[in-house]
Order: structure tokens, then sequence, then C-alpha cells
């Protein structure tokens, strides 16, 4: 039994629930050994006193569910590729789905649970109210990694500092003396940008300085919202002299929308992405950027749904630190 489970004699739930003492310690430790009739009774009267009672798992499969929207991008790529490494190190086999839609997971969660799994990792969305509770039913644990939404109270999750990642980048470009500071969103229907943006608008108040709306563009991760959103900043009547892109794909964007107005990095404007990917370094000028710990995080998560099967101990939100890598297409402002 959990050290913090409430201290009330298992005689009063007992003889409420009509058992044996034995009997609600086996309901209360998973026990195989209770008909589906009396674990539902007692179980009723266990958590109306505030115990956590743990649903018996299913038998172990040896594989592990991991679904991702997108497999075509490094992003993606990365996390993917810490889930099978992570899942190597405790023996599992990795099913992995690459599905469409980036919110609706709960046809492949339904599909796992036939089929049968260890656990579920999914990557960016969170199942319906309905799946959710067919986990709970079966007791299979799912984390889902950098959640697009907040996820549900009792959700397992994995994400980054998106906030002091969004803040040391924006404080980067502060230190090297810029003012005029602009940054191109995510998709704010998003927690990471929502984080991201938070983070720098928290540096430029530290220092002192007004947010200017006009210099936040509204967009989307990817190459595109990134060179429109610098073609906007570009045309205002002060534009910036450095821009904090939420994403390196949006970095990318921006960086050809720069040279198609004839300025060069950093000498004219300083560019800063987000997420370290690969390609990062072999920019033109080499990127600096706010590494996330992609593969780490697909690893943990991996760890997380272990640890939630074998009762070892977890929390139910991981987030792993973000640090930013200075490189070649940022420096002061020019004069």
């Amino acid at each position: 039994m959990a050290t913090d489970q409430p201290h009330i004699p298992l005689a009063v739930v007992a003889a409420e629930a009509g058992v044996s003492v034995p009997t609600v310690s086996k309901v209360l430790n998973t026990r195989p050994d209770v008909s589906g009739k009396t674990r539902a009774r007692v179980t009723e009267v266990l958590e109306r006193h505030g115990f956590v009672v743990r649903p018996p798992s299913a038998k172990p499969t040896g594989m592990i569910d991991v679904r991702i929207v997108d497999f075509e991008g490094t992003w993606s790529e990365a996390v993917v590729r810490g889930a099978v490494a992570g899942a190597r190190r405790f023996g599992l086999d990795v099913v992995l789905a690459v599905e469409p839609d980036p919110d609706d997971c709960s046809a492949w969660v339904r599909h796992a649970l036939e089929r049968g799994t260890d656990g579920l990792v999914s990557i960016v969305a969170v199942p319906d109210a309905e799946a959710r509770r067919a986990l709970e039913k079966t007791g299979t644990p799912l984390v889902v990694v950098d959640p697009r939404q907040r996820p549900p109270e009792g959700m397992l999750s994995v994400g980054a500092t998106n906030f002091q990642g969004g803040l040391e980048a924006t404080a980067h470009l502060l230190s090297l003396g810029h003012t005029r500071i602009a940054t191109i969103t995510g998709a704010l229907e998003q927690d990471n940008a929502i984080a991201r943006l938070a983070g720098y608008r928290a540096a430029m108040i530290r220092a002192g300085l007004t947010t200017d709306d006009d210099l936040v563009h509204v967009g989307a991760y990817g190459v595109t919202s990134g060179y429109e959103g610098a073609q906007r900043l570009l045309g205002l009547d002060d534009p910036p002299t450095a821009i904090f892109a939420s994403s390196d794909d949006t970095a990318l964007g921006a960086l050809r929308a720069l040279r198609e107005a004839g300025l060069v990095v950093p000498r004219d404007v300083s560019l800063v992405g987000f997420d370290d990917l690969p390609i990062a370094p072999w920019i033109d000028p080499a990127l600096t950027t706010v590494r996330q710990p992609l593969a780490e995080m697909g690893a943990t998560a991996v760890d997380l749904v272990h640890r939630a099967r074998t009762a070892s101990g977890h929390t139910l939100r991981t987030e792993l630190a973000t640090s930013l890598v200075v490189r070649a297409s940022s420096a002061a402002p020019p004069r």
C-alpha cells in the first residue's frame, strides 16, 4: 500500500463493503483473485474514503505503441528515435503508427487495447474521454509527448521548458544590444507556442521594454509561416533588427524572406530558432537556436510507461530542460 494513502482502518472499509479485510487488501493491491462485482463494490468504498486503487494490469505483451502525426520532419524522427532506444532498454518492441489527424488518436487507442499492448506513447495528441476511460479500466499506461493542449488531470506527459527557452532566446538577443526584437509564433492553440511567446514577452519586460504587438506575428510552426511572417515584419515602418522564430523550420522560412529582401544575417538582422534540429548547424549562417532534448523526450516517455506499469514511481508531468546554442546567425545590431 502506498505511504500516502488515508489512515483509515481497512476494517471500516470492509464493513461498509460487506467483505473481509483480506478482500479489501487484495483489491487495494490489485490482486487478481477477486470477482469483478466484488472488486467494483470495494473500489467504490475505498475511493470514497480517499484511497487510490490501481486497476489490475493486463498480461504483458512485450510491445509498446507509439503514435506520430508526421514522420517526415526531423522533429518527429528524433522523438521516435528516442522512444525506440528507450524501449530497447526494457526489451520492448515498438509498434509505430503514423496518422494524419494531429488531435484525434482515440481510434488508435482502442485498436491497441483490442490487440494488447504494454503501454502507449502519443506524440502531441490527447485521446478523448471515452478512450481515457478504456485505458483506465484496463490499467494500460499512456504518456503524451509535448501535448498540443494541457492534458487532463492525472495524465502522464513529457515536455520541454518552452517558457524558459523563449526567455533565453530573447535574453540572448537583448544581451547583444537589440531592442527591436520580433517573434514569429507557433499556433496559439498549442501550449508550447503560448509558453514560448510568454518567455519572449517576459524577457522584454525584464529588460524594461514594451512588447510592441506589431512585432509579434502569430503564425504556425513551419517554413511558410516563417517566410510570410518575416515578410510582414520587414514591411513595418520600423522593422526589427532581430527575429526569434518559434521553431527551426520557421527560422528557415524567415531566412529566405530576409535574403530575398537583400538583407544579410546577422549583419542586418539577427535570427534565432527553437528546436536545434540536425540541420541547424549546417544552415548558412549556422543557426543560433534553443535546443530541445527531443530524443530524450521520447525515451523518457517510454520510461514513464514502464514505471507506471510496474508501479515503480513516476511524476505526472515531466519537463526536460532546454538550452541555448549560440552560433553564427546572431550578432550585435547594425549601427
